[in-house]
């Protein structure tokens, strides 16, 4: 009992504030085991890490090239008859603008391009600039026209879009996929145009030109498609 006494005493420090009933008792025929259950448990905290390669690449995939982020535009896996497969893109880096061709081996490893989005509201032109805000701590975010390029023909005050972050700076953005716009200038249609189809150019308030069915007409909100500036409806009235 003097080793059991002392196991007591050094697994419960303040046994002497326990009462007889909750003495331990042990089989003396069998070992005092502690179980090391629950440390096998924390191991699953941590996820696994897998390796980026070639072999992952699709379209829009963001990539690090030569030390310059990247999303790739097209790519084709190619494995010819002789010698070994590869993977043939197409990639634009997001800080020069530019779009250049690039070639990886099969399998081999790939740096992803650490890209995250944000949600920033446009605020308003600053001359050859455009600055979004974040809502919450109204810090300013600010992109020049040739970053912007052509989605500005889409861009409206009070617009929440994505900004895309890459090592802490703002690298591009994204519109929303649907915008309202307002039609303010446009030819009037003419009685059996809805039966007949066709469409028209109107200018909308952003000062891109769409191209709207032979029915739109001038004062009208119509929703668009920013990835091809396509009409797709009349907006609903709220």
């Amino acid at each position: 009992m003097a080793g059991l006494t002392s196991l007591k005493l050094s697994l419960f420090p303040n046994s002497s504030a326990l009462s007889s009933s909750s003495s331990l008792s042990f089989p003396s025929s069998k070992p005092f085991l502690v179980s090391t259950r629950i440390f096998h448990r924390t191991s699953h905290r941590f996820p696994k890490i897998y390796a980026y390669s070639s072999n992952d690449i699709k379209v829009g995939s963001n990539i690090e090239v030569d030390g310059a982020p990247c999303k790739v535009i097209e790519f084709l896996h190619v494995k010819p008859g002789k010698g070994a497969a590869f993977v043939r893109t197409t990639l634009r880096n997001y800080v020069t603008g530019n779009t250049v061709e690039k070639t990886f081996r099969a399998g081999s490893k790939i740096e992803e391009a650490n890209i995250y989005k944000e949600t920033k509201q446009f605020t308003y032109k600053d001359g050859a600039q455009f600055v979004f805000m974040d809502l919450t701590s109204y810090e300013e975010y600010r992109l020049n026209e040739k970053d912007v390029g052509d989605k500005a023909k889409f861009l409206k005050e009070g617009m929440d879009c994505s900004l895309l972050f890459w090592n802490g700076k703002v690298i591009d953005f994204e519109l929303p996929i649907t915008v309202k716009l307002t039609v303010v200038d446009v030819d009037p249609g003419l009685k059996g145009d809805t039966a007949q189809g066709g469409s028209k150019p109107a200018t909308v308030d952003t000062g891109a030109v769409i191209n709207v069915p032979l029915f739109i007409g001038r004062g009208e909100e119509i929703l668009v498609d920013t990835r091809n500036g396509q009409y797709m409806s009349r907006a609903k009235e709220a």
